[in-house]
């Protein structure tokens, strides 16, 4: 803690020293947007941003290390001591035509800067030099009343550019703020449009939403605003899924997974999305005969989840670990009739930890019932204690010098040697020879 206080103090003095220097060149400089925002809620900002009159070839001939990011739009990046500042000229947009970016962009005064920003809450300027604070849009009142509002007509902010539907979701959100009543009408009424957004810029979105300290809400959000339906339709239809009651007594399937993320608090990316996705495969699998049924919702989830998570553009890892999570949530109901060497791969996964809680918080959402959660975890703590895996004691190649002929059954041979070492039954090469020999025939 005490070294993540000084690397923010460390930026800031850094920031301050970057608006020093373009005051001395004859420019006006500034600190705007979301660290003045934290500044105001009492927060600590991670990141400084600055608004300057200075162009962009000019911050450039100003600083020694800069990268031009986005000169035309007069954002450039300025590096001091391994660190990064984004310093943008103040500027008035018009001529959106792709519903992302503007197609003229005017070098301007700090106040048209700011009346062309998003909301209220990031329309703010500080002059640190002074400390003074510099609010055209009554974004301080927004904050002290804990409110989203569109700097302007929310129409014509949101048909400017389409992410900002879903950046006020995000803000809302993550600030557990509410959403102005006339912006949120807007919102609900232009939803539709953010299917026109990048899928990797929707993913960012939604990853901030998920990933922050109230996604419960979040999700709830989306849903209300109309966004969830466009974005994620196959969470959506999680609404009005009954569930057996017995094992499930909070409610339907998205009542469920809503309780999920409530347990989560600024969670990792797989278990955030493991989470939300769990058990997304239920409403194609729904039977009703003796009682209500999902039968291999997992696995269909599994294929499902993959395919939305190609769709917005995530990692191959990304895809692999939380498709991973839904795939194996409900293996956790037999982990204590699994055979030990069994019970030693599934928890030598790399993600067994993210599935392990993930299985915890599906449990707190329904019955409650934490057996397995603590038979595993006594299991975890002594496989731990255990030493380090050695190499096999069998390869294919022993096989081939056995007189085995190459092929599929190598891997039958060579999972069984695995499983009869993990279970204590075979110590050395020499004993696992013998029972290979013993136990398949050449």
């Amino acid at each position: 803690m005490i070294q993540e206080e000084i690397v923010l103090s460390s930026r800031k003095e850094y920031a301050l020293q970057i608006v020093q220097k373009l005051r001395e060149k004859g420019y006006e400089a500034l600190f705007a947007g979301g660290c003045v925002r934290d500044m105001v809620m009492g927060k600590d900002p991670h990141d400084f941003d600055i608004a300057t009159s200075a162009k962009p070839e000019e911050v450039i001939k100003i600083f020694s290390r800069t990268i031009p990011v986005g000169v035309q739009f007069g954002v450039v990046l300025v590096l001091l001591e391994g660190h990064q500042f984004e310093v943008a000229t103040f500027r008035s947009d018009s001529g959106y035509v792709d519903g992302r970016r503007p197609t003229e962009v005017k070098f301007t005064s700090s106040r048209e800067d700011v009346l062309r920003r998003d909301f209220t809450v990031n329309g703010l300027l500080y002059d640190p030099m002074i400390e003074k604070m510099i609010d055209y849009v009554e974004g301080v009142k927004d904050i002290h009343h804990r409110l989203i509002r569109t700097i302007g007509d929310p129409y014509k902010r949101f048909e400017e550019d389409k992410l900002r539907l879903l950046r006020a979701v995000r803000f809302a959100t993550n600030l557990n703020f509410e959403i102005e009543q006339e912006t949120f009408k807007a919102l609900k009424e232009l939803a539709p449009l953010i299917k026109i957004v990048s899928a990797e810029r929707i993913r960012d979105e939604l990853v901030k939403i998920f990933t922050g300290e109230h996604p419960g809400e979040g999700l709830e959000l989306l849903s209300h605003s109309g966004l969830l339906k466009v974005v994620l339709p196959e969470v959506e239809a999680m609404k009005g899924v009954e569930q057996p009651p017995e094992f499930h007594p909070e409610g339907d399937v998205y009542v469920h997974t809503k309780m999920l993320l409530d347990f989560l608090k600024s969670a990792d990316l797989v278990l955030a999305f493991g989470s939300l996705f769990h058990d997304v495969g239920k409403p194609p699998t729904k039977t009703v005969s003796d009682r209500i049924r999902f039968n291999n919702h997992q696995h269909v989830g599994a294929r499902m989840t993959e395919g939305i998570l190609k769709r917005l553009r995530f990692s191959n890892h990304e895809i692999e670990d939380i498709v991973s999570c839904v795939e194996n949530h409900m293996r956790f109901k037999d982990v204590q009739v699994m055979r030990e060497a069994k019970l030693k791969r599934f928890m030598a996964r790399d993600t067994f930890l993210v599935e392990l809680e993930l299985h915890r918080i599906d449990c707190l959402s329904s019955h409650g019932i934490l057996a397995n959660w603590d038979f595993l975890n006594k299991k975890y703590e002594d496989f731990q204690k255990e030493e380090p895996r050695p190499k096999p004691l069998l390869t294919g190649h022993d096989l081939i010098e056995m007189g085995y002929k190459p092929g599929p059954r190598f891997k039958e041979i060579l999972t069984a040697v695995e499983d009869a070492y993990l279970e204590k039954q075979l110590f050395t090469p020499e004993e696992a020879r013998s029972w290979v020999k013993s136990q398949f025939s050449l």
